[in-house]
């Protein structure tokens, strides 16, 4: 049970060690307390709003608090972001080969669910991609397809809301140039976040060893939590609930044979990969950030 804890701490310290490496060259006196400080504030804000859409903004006031510049803060959350979703959808396209039957077979429903999720993270990235190397072309076809929903707000929200998406896309834009030109850091980033989606992904494999479930396959315990990860975004829940739980439930039952191990194994799942998290980010918030030197 210990490794289980080890493991969601090395996963909230190494995407603290994704920041620190980010930072280097903008602040190099951006310290580690507060690269370590950024991930459970993330952890805490995306468990309490829906879509856990509460992330990005909280490491951005954040930031903001260390005195590092705005414009400079959202790009480090933003190529983040771009290599964290990138990371995820190569995972999950392993694990989809290996543990989608499995679902299938014991849920239908569930398989859908996974499909669905799947697609979400892999458009993300695609429109990311057009962005970078067709820019464009995107731009022009995302102001096309924007279109009908002027048909239902007003004229000025409507263009309020284009212009917003048009510098959300330039933004992304001039940010890519600088990704494609700092290639040996995205290499380091993409492997240390590689490493921190590994931890996140072995937890259930040791609390199962820990109440006694030693006849597991660690390989599709991995692959069926990193099928989990992609069902639990879909609910507009915080933190996914109900949607995690059941899918835990139905996907370990073959596991773990005892009613009661296995809602333990859930009870003890959902505190490490979501109370956890949420409890050192609320601690993360007491901690008085260090100021950067302004450039």
């Amino acid at each position: 049970m210990l490794v289980a804890f080890l493991c969601i701490c090395l996963y909230l310290t190494l995407e603290g060690v994704v920041v620190k490496v980010f930072m280097r060259d903008r602040h190099r006196d951006f310290t580690w307390k507060d690269s370590l400080r950024l991930p459970p504030i993330e952890q805490l804000f995306n468990g309490i709003t829906p879509f856990s859409a509460g992330g990005q903004p909280a490491q951005l006031v954040a930031m903001l608090q260390s005195g590092v510049d705005g414009g400079q803060a959202s790009s480090v959350l933003l190529m983040k972001f771009v290599v964290f979703q990138g990371m995820i959808v190569i995972n999950f396209i392993i694990s989809l080969l290996i543990g989608f039957h499995y679902i299938e077979e014991k849920l239908h429903a569930l398989a859908i669910l996974v499909l669905l999720g799947f697609l979400i993270h892999l458009a993300v990235i695609v429109g990311l991609l057009m962005v970078m190397y067709w820019y464009q072309f995107t731009k022009r076809a995302l102001n096309i397809l924007i279109r009908p929903v002027a048909i239902f707000i007003k004229p000025a929200r409507y263009e309020k809301m284009r212009l917003r998406l048009n510098e959300m896309v330039d933004s992304f834009y001039q940010e890519s140039l600088k990704m494609k030109n700092e290639y040996k850091m995205m290499g380091k980033v993409c492997v240390v976040t590689l490493l921190q989606l590994f931890f996140y992904y072995v937890i259930p494999y040791f609390i199962l060893l820990a109440l006694g479930v030693h006849h597991v396959n660690f390989i599709m315990v991995v692959s069926l939590h990193v099928l989990i990860f992609m069902i639990i975004s879909l609910f507009p829940i915080p933190g996914g609930a109900g949607g995690a739980e059941y899918s835990f439930s139905v996907l370990f039952a073959s596991f773990v044979h005892s009613n009661t191990k296995l809602v333990l194994a859930m009870i003890l799942w959902r505190l490490i990969t979501y109370y956890f998290g949420m409890i050192a980010g609320m601690v993360a918030l007491m901690i008085k950030p260090d100021r950067v030197k302004t450039e």
